[in-house]
């Protein structure tokens, strides 16, 4: 289902997804920013293909994905006869379909408990994780907003991020382009440098539309120009999400994300990661035993669908990295933040 592009307002930004009755509808990110997409799912393997081609992305939309996938599972299990077992298997598989946000399995486990309690119990429980986000989000937009003004004098501010962390990326607002969008209302941001984020290119194509949407001055640059734009003096705070949270700090995050905080620390500038409680791992007691994803090598090897490297390369094509905690200034939640140096 295709809809014509409409300005979202920062009352009201875009939703990465909603239940209906017909089930779970997701806004494909991929057809973005030339066209608005919708994909009704109704059904595992459709889920799980939109989850791995990254048609519904970051760590708490994943989540909400993840509780409602729940929902599509019990659905389709209903209309073709499952077993227990085969439901089971069919709601491990989605929460597989992504290893290393936390959240996707999170939001799994969270309402797996109520099948017993029937559909309405389950779907009751992930509209719970959607406004849980969604307030989380806004917490997370006022706490990070406070702790930058405290601590960088410069006005209007000039900020870097990497990714998408909106509203996108979110059940609604955004994490570290939360905290922006904070800063945006208060009038105190100058211009906001968003990374292109290769090779799927998530900030050009998604950050750099919902900043469009609101108003919210922006340039794209490659992401090879993102320590080079540091380290000339022309940033002021670095903001980036995160898809999982290890115990002692250390940060998994979209590729590219442990150059800015290298280069953050060199310019002496703080390095801030945005996130909800529900992307902090009590169980990875280090980055060190995070899971990175290695996604297909074609993102890398081709262009649109056109072969540009020699017929023999291969590609390395990791997800993510991780930045260790002595890189990263601050860690914002819905609870307040944590300095971490």
């Amino acid at each position: 289902m295709t809809s014509p592009i409409s300005p979202a307002t920062p009352a009201s930004p875009v939703r990465s997804l909603e239940w209906l009755d017909t089930g779970l509808r997701l806004l494909d990110q991929t057809a973005l920013p030339q066209r608005v997409v919708y994909l009704d799912i109704t059904d595992v393997d459709a889920l799980i293909d939109a989850i791995r081609r990254l048609a519904v992305r970051g760590a708490p939309a994943l989540g909400a994905a993840g509780a409602y996938g729940v929902a599509v599972a019990m659905r389709q299990g209903e209309r073709q006869g499952w077993d227990a077992g085969r439901l089971d298997a069919e709601i491990t598989r989605v929460r597989d379909a992504r290893p290393t946000a936390v959240n996707l399995a999170g939001g799994v486990d969270r309402v797996a408990p109520l099948i017993p309690a029937g559909l309405d119990a389950v779907l009751a429980e992930a509209h719970a994780v959607v406004r849980e986000d969604i307030e989380a989000n806004h917490a997370i937009g006022r706490n990070g907003a406070d702790w930058i003004l405290s601590r960088v004098e410069r006005r209007p501010l000039r900020v870097l991020t990497h990714c998408n962390t909106g509203s996108l990326a979110t059940a609604g607002w955004g994490t570290a382009l939360g905290i922006i969008r904070e800063l945006h209302a208060r009038g105190l941001v100058e211009v906001v440098y968003v990374d292109e984020t290769r090779p799927l290119l998530q900030g050009s194509r998604l950050t750099a539309w919902e900043l469009d949407q609101e108003g919210i001055p922006h340039l794209v640059q490659p992401d090879s120009a993102a320590a080079s734009t540091i380290l000339r003096g022309l940033v002021d705070v670095a903001v980036i999400g995160a898809d999982r949270i290890a115990l002692n700090g250390d940060t998994a995050n979209k590729i590219g994300s442990v150059g800015v905080a290298l280069a953050c620390a060199d310019a002496g500038i703080p390095f801030v990661v945005a996130a909800p409680r529900t992307t902090f791992d009590d169980h990875t007691p280090t980055g060190a035993t995070i899971t990175i994803e290695e996604r297909p090598e074609s993102e890398v090897l081709e262009w649109a669908g056109t072969r540009v490297a020699p017929t023999a390369s291969r590609a390395f094509n990791p997800a993510f990295d991780v930045t260790p905690a002595r890189l990263i200034s601050a860690i914002v939640d819905e609870t307040g933040v944590r300095d971490t140096f």
